[in-house]
């Protein structure tokens, strides 16, 4: 079992900066794909960023060149730096964990271990 704890979020004006981080418990050896994903109201969760332990990464085309996944391995944090928000951006953001490798990294049904959520509001 993985267990993933997310913190980081919070309101913000449009142009902000925020930094998302996910703690990770449990299973973290060997090949693992990791991913944010976000669910805005009356939306469907969709994949925004992801990684995993080959060191490959994705992103979702609406927020490339401003968002960057992480990892911090020695704390065994999964972390997305946010840069120049958007309101469209406004979500419920969630972490996300595979134990397997992933054809596709932001697809929502490949992975079984979630988070929480954090919220991110942003005003114009």
């Amino acid at each position: 079992q993985m267990q993933l704890v997310e913190s980081g979020g919070g309101s913000v004006q449009a142009g902000g900066s925020l930094r998302l981080s996910c703690a990770v418990s449990g299973y973290t050896d060997y090949r693992y794909a990791m991913a944010w994903f976000r669910r805005a109201p009356g939306k469907d969760r969709e994949g925004v960023a992801a990684i995993d332990t080959d060191g490959r990464s994705s992103y979702v085309d609406s927020v490339k060149g401003r968002f960057t996944i992480s990892r911090d391995k020695a704390k065994n944090l999964l972390l997305l730096t946010i840069n120049n928000l958007k309101p469209e951006d406004t979500a419920m953001y969630y972490c996300a964990a595979e134990r397997r490798w992933l054809t596709f990294l932001l697809i929502t049904d490949d992975y079984r271990y979630w988070g929480q959520g954090t919220q991110v509001t942003v005003s114009s």
